[in-house]
């Protein structure tokens, strides 16, 4: 059986996405026909570990996400995943803007369309969250990869 291959990006791969892959893989645990993993769609954070805000708060709910690195979203992405989950609009003009047909431009998605359909709302940046930031944007991603799982 073929693999269901899942993408979370943000913009710097080291709050948001590493969170949301940690998330996805805990809710898909034991389900080996699915591979999950994180981007950002800028570079400047290639090779670095999450912040340790978000590794944090991740094993405050029963997740390790210090192993993963960062790396820049690609066009390879398009034809590696069939799912690409973005956090915010900004992400998805940068993502789709890499599309090259419409069969990419399919495959990408509002992660929080999930919890709000069509209302295009982005999760928010847990740097401008004050003390809750980080903990706000885990309930948020938990919430939606929630819902996604039963999708697939």
């Amino acid at each position: 059986m073929e693999k269901t291959r899942i993408l979370m990006v943000c913009l710097g791969n080291i709050c948001r996405s590493p969170l949301a892959e940690g998330i996805m893989r805990a809710k898909l645990f034991g389900r080996k026909e699915f591979e999950v993993d994180s981007a950002g769609t800028g570079g400047w954070h290639a090779g670095e570990a999450p912040d340790p805000r978000s590794v944090a708060i991740a094993k405050e709910n029963g997740l390790d996400i210090s192993a993963q690195r960062g790396r820049q979203f690609s066009v390879t992405d398009y034809d590696r995943f069939d799912h690409i989950f973005v956090m915010d609009n900004s992400n998805y003009r940068d993502v789709i803007r890499l599309a090259r047909n419409d069969q990419d431009k399919q495959k990408v998605s509002m992660i929080l369309d999930a919890i709000f359909p069509g209302d295009n709302v982005d999760v928010p940046d847990p740097y401008y969250g004050g003390s809750d930031g980080f903990a706000n944007v885990y309930d948020m991603l938990d919430q939606a990869c929630d819902i996604l799982k039963e999708q697939f």
